[in-house]
């Protein structure tokens, strides 16, 4: 049966001398993963919309297995994601880990909204560093992480100077600091964004003007959190990490 998608093409691998398999994330489906026969010529009509970041619609022969990538309309290439090296790993990073947190034919409408609006901030150029973060922060509860951040984790309290505990899996203020001597000590600026990260919808982003500091900070929490919770392997996160050595 033919059917017509919203989609996000978010991994290609070559298979064949001509073939591609693609993994498409849609609106109506969740993941999904097609054949696109041809696709590797050059002069291939399904070149084009078979690259990465692609956005567009999809029309597909759906099976009860692999579907067949019979013809798309490109909405948007994402173009200067891909002609920036350094957004290309950012967002290349944003797909390997939607691909890695998600199960085939699942739909999840906000996901896909959410990984839209990233990669199309990105392309309009906003800052890399807190887009990734907010995506973070917003695939946690995917992932069934429900991080403590609107109180003390331990006492419950709301005021007070806080601190992060990977071991309480929030926010522990200074009453209960001693219940984790390996606490991680970072500045209110940090603390207000996590929150807003977590909590807020990003079709409402504006501009975000955030020192390095805090964006180091931001990391620093963030990176140990999923390391800790989310047993995911991700290799484009490496690349990232290697490339924030010389940013901070």
């Amino acid at each position: 049966m033919l059917q017509k998608c919203e989609g996000i093409v978010i991994r290609a691998i070559d298979y064949s001398e001509t073939n591609k398999i693609v993994t498409i994330y849609t609106r109506e489906w969740g993941k999904v993963g097609v054949m696109a026969r041809g696709a590797k010529k050059p002069n291939s009509r399904l070149a084009a919309i078979t690259q990465l970041f692609t956005y567009g619609y999809f029309l597909i022969q759906r099976g009860t297995g692999l579907g067949t990538l019979q013809q798309g309309e490109i909405l948007s290439s994402m173009r200067n994601i891909r002609e920036d090296i350094v957004m290309t790993a950012y967002a290349s990073y944003i797909l390997e880990l939607t691909d890695k947190c998600t199960d085939e034919k699942k739909p999840n409408p906000y996901l896909f909204e959410l990984l839209f609006q990233t990669l199309n901030y990105m392309n309009e150029e906003y800052d890399v560093d807190i887009l990734i973060h907010i995506y973070e922060m917003k695939m946690l509860n995917l992932l069934g992480l429900y991080p403590v951040l609107n109180k003390c984790a331990v006492c419950g309290e709301t005021d007070g100077h806080f601190s992060f505990s990977i071991r309480e899996n929030g926010f522990i203020c200074h009453r209960c600091i001693e219940k984790d001597p390996y606490h991680m000590k970072i500045s209110s600026s940090t603390i207000k964004l996590l929150r807003i990260f977590y909590f807020f919808d990003l079709s409402r982003l504006g501009n975000i003007s955030v020192k390095d500091e805090t964006k180091k900070e931001l990391k620093t929490v963030i990176d140990a959190y999923f390391e800790e919770y989310s047993g995911l392997h991700i290799k484009s996160k490496r690349f990232l990490d290697q490339m924030d050595k010389f940013k901070f």
